[in-house]
């Protein structure tokens, strides 16, 4: 990457330090043993050691600046080493762990030489703050290259001092935006806010772009007057109510206290940096050792966790992917693939469908692409292909067409000898079972099922279907085509509703069966909302739509005869998509009766709603639907929006079921 000189500190695990020919301090994480870098005890006390090198060489003038760098091919820092959070029990525990690393960063912003980083792939959370220490940063263009804070979605906010760095550099309102959403920039995002400096386009000239940055003592201006101003009184007290209403509107401040404790923290000290980051620490001691930030961190985990049903090493990478569908569903999924990258050919009897359903992915491929010749290149991916000649060329062929058992058999067996070698042959189905579809088939083995979740766009799991029959090679292809897609993949057994839509059924069933009694739909799903759901048991029925939850019914043996779902679906009232089911919809809301209600009844409600989910995940458990505990979990959470911040159903179970007493024989 550079020429070196000399190399000083030679026993350094996780950093490679070096100075060259023209005085420049070279220091390159490259973590020993880890696929990405992190911010761990040892790589920052090694950070240390090099700080105080180039502090001794800038003394002696035999060091003119310092660069940061990766060694990683692909990616900074992904942030801090959360694996180590587990050691934190005490408030006084995160004071003594931040001291030294807030201290080492302001080392870094104080040093007489500048000091630049250079950024490549992923820079969150510490990584980015480590690189707003630093006196300039260089991204690459690359579509890999990430900037953001996403502690807000572990339950904290920055803790190294990067609030302060962010809001000088970007201005309250962008900063606060960022921390406050957890959302990641591109390269080009952040260079616009301020947060990077310079931009080039390959991982390649970072060095010699840094070089020069140091030789020209480049140094990057905070943010501009007008935006400082935004940090004074009485302005950012009517900021800071601004923000508290926004962050109101996604998130209680009892269920997810940290954005409200960063806005807290912005209204009382921004705009007297030292008092600021005193403050900073004071505010993040609390969440950091809370429960919720524990089950917050449980929930990365368990993302991790089903990552990991994908194999690393399977030398398969999908490329082309035949969609044979293209209502709602079929034509997200091609649509969603394109958006990963794939070429997607569509098939329907009805080229007027697959007009349709090519177009409705319009919305998707603005949101995803910046450029209109990067929307030009994705619109090029989606092909209509009403004969189906894609089929031969596609590495994953999914069937995604109405939910009737001999439609889709009959269509599978068509499909199966036009297949080419090693292509995965995938059915989504959201009840029927597998190996009920792969009877005929002259290799049954080879089909599983792919069960997606409306909106494919918004949902982040998809279960995985191993029926009977299925083949583990089969199975795991289909994992890593998930995860080839941005999804996180969950295998489970076929039976009737696999897992998700197995759970989620007594407990929609049993909120409705309440509103048969009397009870009022407001009120039963603010006690859902108010537990911690995304959304209430009858306005995820309008959502999902009454015609699906009375086919899902009749699957699961749910009884509905008479039912006030019954009704609806036999008038054509079939929920959101038709502007009335439970409720009358209007621009995409449902139009609610706007009582007052109890908060304490709120609280018993919910639970009461909530118990028939958790007795069926634990059911799920017990007939291993999937392997453990942690994927019912994890499948639970990322299929239905089972608040996160408790841990996932069985998680939560366990935190409220009183343990027995130990014996005083037992402890001894």
């Amino acid at each position: 990457m550079f020429k070196a000189v000399s190399r000083p500190l030679p026993d350094l695990k996780d950093w490679r330090f070096s100075v060259d020919q023209w005085g420049i301090a070279w220091a390159e994480l490259d973590r020993e043993g880890e696929s990405q870098n992190s911010l761990g005890r040892r790589p920052l006390e090694e950070l240390a050691e090099i700080v105080a090198a180039v502090e001794t060489g800038a003394r002696d003038k035999s060091i003119v600046g310092l660069v940061l760098i990766s060694g990683k091919e692909r990616g900074f820092i992904v942030g801090a080493d959360i694996r180590e959070f587990a050691d934190i029990k005490t408030e006084t525990d995160v004071v003594e762990r931040l001291r030294p690393v807030t201290a080492l960063f302001d080392r870094i912003e104080n040093l007489p030489v500048p000091v630049v980083c250079a950024i490549n792939g992923f820079c969150l959370g510490g990584g980015l703050e480590l690189a707003l220490a630093c006196h300039y940063r260089i991204a690459t263009r690359d579509p890999s290259t990430k900037l953001g804070f996403p502690e807000v979605k572990l339950g904290i906010f920055p803790g190294f001092n990067g609030t302060v760095r962010a809001i000088r550099q970007a201005g309250a309102p962008a900063a606060m935006q960022t921390m406050l959403t957890g959302r990641m920039l591109s390269a080009s995002a952040a260079r616009g806010m301020g947060l990077v400096d310079q931009l080039v386009d390959t991982r390649g000239a970072l060095p010699w772009a840094a070089r020069k940055a140091v030789l020209r003592k480049r140094k990057s201006k905070p943010a501009g007057f007008v935006k400082q101003l935004l940090t004074k009184w009485p302005v950012r007290g009517l900021l800071a109510s601004r923000m508290r209403s926004e962050v109101a509107r996604k998130a209680r401040e009892a269920h997810y206290p940290s954005p409200y404790r960063l806005i807290d923290l912005f209204e009382q000290y921004a705009g007297n940096d030292e008092a600021m980051k005193a403050a900073e620490t004071r505010a993040f001691a609390p969440l950091m050792v809370s429960e919720r930030s524990r089950n917050l961190r449980r929930v990365f985990w368990l993302s991790e966790l089903l990552k990991g049903q994908a194999p690393k090493t399977l030398g398969w990478r999908p490329q082309r992917v035949h969609v044979i569908g293209a209502g709602t569903m079929g034509a997200d999924i091609a649509g969603w693939c394109v958006a990963s990258g794939m070429e997607v050919t569509l098939q329907d009897v009805s080229p007027e469908q697959i007009a349709k359903g090519i177009a409705a992915q319009g919305k998707l491929i603005a949101r995803k692409f910046k450029t209109k010749a990067q929307r030009d290149a994705a619109k090029a991916r989606l092909i209509a292909d009403p004969g189906g000649e894609g089929i031969a060329r596609a590495d994953v062929v999914i069937e995604a067409i109405v939910e009737k058992l001999d439609i889709k058999k009959t269509v599978l067996a068509d499909v199966e000898g036009k297949l080419k070698a090693g292509a995965v042959m995938a059915t989504n189905t959201s009840s029927l079972q597998i190996e009920d579809i792969a009877a005929g088939l002259a290799d049954p083995g080879r089909l599983i099922g792919l069960h997606f979740f409306n909106p494919v766009s918004l949902m982040p799991l998809v279960e995985v279907v191993r029926g009977e029959q299925s083949r583990e090679d089969e199975i795991k292809r289909g994992a890593a085509f998930v995860a080839a897609i941005d999804k996180l993949p969950l295998i489970t057994k076929s039976v009737p509703g696999f897992l998700v839509n197995r759970v989620l059924t007594p407990y929609m069933f049993g909120a409705m069966k309440r509103l048969q009694e009397g009870e009022s739909k407001e009120r039963i799903d603010e006690a859902a909302r108010a537990f911690g759901m995304p959304m209430g048991p009858i306005e995820l029925a309008d959502t999902v739509g009454l015609d699906v939850c009375a086919h899902v019914a009749k699957i699961l043996n749910y009884p509905s005869a008479g039912s006030a779902l019954e009704q609806l679906a036999a008038a054509g009232k079939l929920g959101k998509k038709t502007g009335e089911g439970f409720y009358v919809w209007q621009a995409g809301k449902p139009v609610r009766d706007p009582r007052r209600t109890d908060p304490q009844e709120m609280e018993e409600l919910g639970r009461a709603l909530i118990k028939p989910l958790i007795e069926e995940a634990q059911k799920c458990l017990d007939a291993g639907i999937v392997e453990n505990a942690d994927l019912v979990d994890a499948g639970v959470i990322f299929g239905t929006g089972f608040a996160p911040f408790r841990g996932g159903p069985l998680h939560y179970k366990a935190s409220i079921t009183p343990q027995p007493p130990v014996h005083a024989e037992a402890a001894e």
